[in-house]
Order: C-alpha cells, then sequence, then structure tokens
C-alpha cells in the first residue's frame, strides 16, 4: 500500500478546532481503537495535548485479542499514562461508573488549584478526540444518554463542536475525528483501512482484503477455515476465490466477484465474525 495521503478540507478544520478549543479542557480523553491501539493514535493530537491530564481509553476492546489488549495496556502504563480499555455495546454502569472516576482523579490537581485560589466551580471540562470512526459518537451516546451524538460506520460523521453535560461536575466537549496528514507506514495505513477508520475512496479494497487475508493466515492460522471452510493458503487472490465461491458471489460466468467477496470479508472482519484481533503486534 502506498502512502495514505488523507487531509480532506473537514481534517484542517477539525485540527483548528481542536487547538482553539484545548484550553477549555481540563482533561483529555483520547480513544484509540484496542485492535490497533498504537496505530490508531494520532501524533498530531500528541503534539497537540501534550502535558495536559489524559485518559486513554481503547474502544471496540471486546473485538480486539484479551491478551494483547492487556499487555498493551501494562506499555503504556509503564509511560505514565492513565488506559482504560473499554466496550461501550456491553459492562453498561460499571465502565461508566470506572470511566467517570479516573476522569475525576486525573482532574482532581486541577481542582484543588482552583480551591485554593477560592475558585467554587467544581465542574470538569474533558474533550473527546481522535481519529475518525473510534468510537467518539458511541462513547458520548453510552455516558449521556441515547442519541447525544450522531454514530456511524463512516469515517468523519461528527464536524461540529458539542458541549454536553454528563453529570452535575462533568461536562463533555465532543470534537471531530481527525487523521493526519500522511500515513507513511503502509502497514499503518493497512490496519487502519482494514478497521475502517480512512474512508473508502483513499484505499484499495482488494488490497487491503489481500494483505488481511495473508495476515489472518500467518497470525491466527485455522480461523479462515473454521468460518468458511475453506483451506488455508498463502495465496490471497486464491483464498478470497474458494471464500467467494463457497459464499456464491459469481459473475454471469461463473466467475468469483472478488470486490463483493472482499466487501463482505471486511464487514464480517469489522463485525468480529472471525474472532477476536490486534492487528498492533504486542510491545
Amino acid at each position: 500500500m502506498e502512502q495514505v495521503q488523507w487531509f480532506p478540507g473537514h481534517m484542517t478544520k477539525a485540527k483548528r478546532m481542536i487547538a482553539e478549543n484545548l484550553k477549555l479542557a481540563d482533561v483529555v480523553l483520547e480513544l484509540a481503537d484496542a485492535r490497533v491501539p498504537e496505530s490508531s493514535r494520532n501524533p498530531l493530537l500528541n503534539e497537540m495535548i501534550g502535558e495536559k491530564p489524559r485518559l486513554l481509553v481503547l474502544t471496540k476492546e471486546d473485538l480486539a485479542d484479551k491478551t494483547t489488549t492487556k499487555i498493551w495496556v501494562k506499555e503504556y502504563g509503564q509511560k505514565g499514562l492513565a488506559v482504560l480499555p473499554a466496550s461501550f455495546t456491553k459492562g453498561g454502569r460499571e465502565v461508566k461508573k470506572d470511566l467517570l472516576a479516573l476522569i475525576r482523579k486525573l482532574a482532581w490537581p486541577m481542582l484543588e488549584k482552583k480551591q485554593k485560589k477560592g475558585i467554587l466551580n467544581k465542574t470538569v471540562r474533558i474533550m473527546v478526540v481522535g481519529i475518525p470512526n473510534v468510537g467518539k459518537s458511541t462513547l458520548i451516546n453510552f455516558l449521556a444518554g441515547k442519541g447525544a451524538a450522531e454514530t456511524g460506520d463512516k469515517p468523519g460523521i461528527t464536524r461540529g463542536k458539542q458541549w454536553i453535560r454528563l453529570s452535575n461536575d462533568i461536562e463533555l466537549l465532543d470534537m471531530p475525528g481527525l487523521l493526519w496528514p500522511k500515513i507513511e507506514d503502509p502497514q499503518v495505513g493497512l490496519r487502519l483501512a482494514a478497521t475502517g477508520a480512512i474512508g473508502e475512496q483513499a484505499y484499495d479494497t482488494l488490497e487491503v482484503v489481500f494483505w488481511l487475508l495473508g495476515w489472518m493466515v500467518e497470525h491466527t492460522p485455522g480461523r479462515l477455515q473454521a468460518r468458511y471452510g475453506v483451506p488455508e493458503t498463502n495465496d490471497p487472490p486464491a483464498l478470497i476465490g474458494e471464500i467467494g465461491r463457497k459464499r456464491g458471489f459469481l459473475r454471469l460466468k461463473g466467475e468469483v466477484d472478488q470486490l463483493k467477496t472482499a466487501i463482505m470479508l471486511l464487514d464480517e472482519f469489522r463485525g468480529g465474525k472471525l474472532g477476536l484481533f490486534t492487528l498492533d503486534q504486542a510491545p
């Protein structure tokens, strides 16, 4: 996969909006996808956030490999970063309780300073940032109630600035998703494309699926055979042909519709039907 250059106008606007509003936030919630915990962290955000208190939330942890997630949490923790793996479709009350408790803990030094200055306002303002389609809107709806933010499986749905009250003492500012201008590492681009963080027009679906099939044969042997009943091979085009034939994705002359098969494979991968994966290998 060649370098992905993906920085349309709304990305420039998102970067400016985050920079302008960062000073209003007491704590930053940085969201990353647990399936790609390193690849889905925007280096631009890292520079912008700087020393401000930050909680890294690894979203979609119910779709990621549990053992690898634990290793990544330990790795980030050793670097002094507060981390919480979470699924906003499971866990409910306990996940929300843990998340709000960590936010209050991170905000406490700031609140203490305010109290010493005689400022009685104890409202903690948090800003939610991350790349597109990492689960920001799902998190907000989970915390604030259904319909608080528009959600979807297409990158870039959230565009505007929204302040949302979560509780008596916590307000949340949602920011649009932000990718960096050029994804130079082809492997990072492939991982982000596979998980749906990059818009479809920025990558070749077949190329991404060929890579994903190769990755699965190498790292999770037996999964494809168990799901589709096909012999696994190191030849992705041949493998996609076998899967497409099994699923009946055939053209008029009996040829396999590779693109239709690839789209189905991506959907099933993203939906967890092929099993739990972490594409970023543990450090």
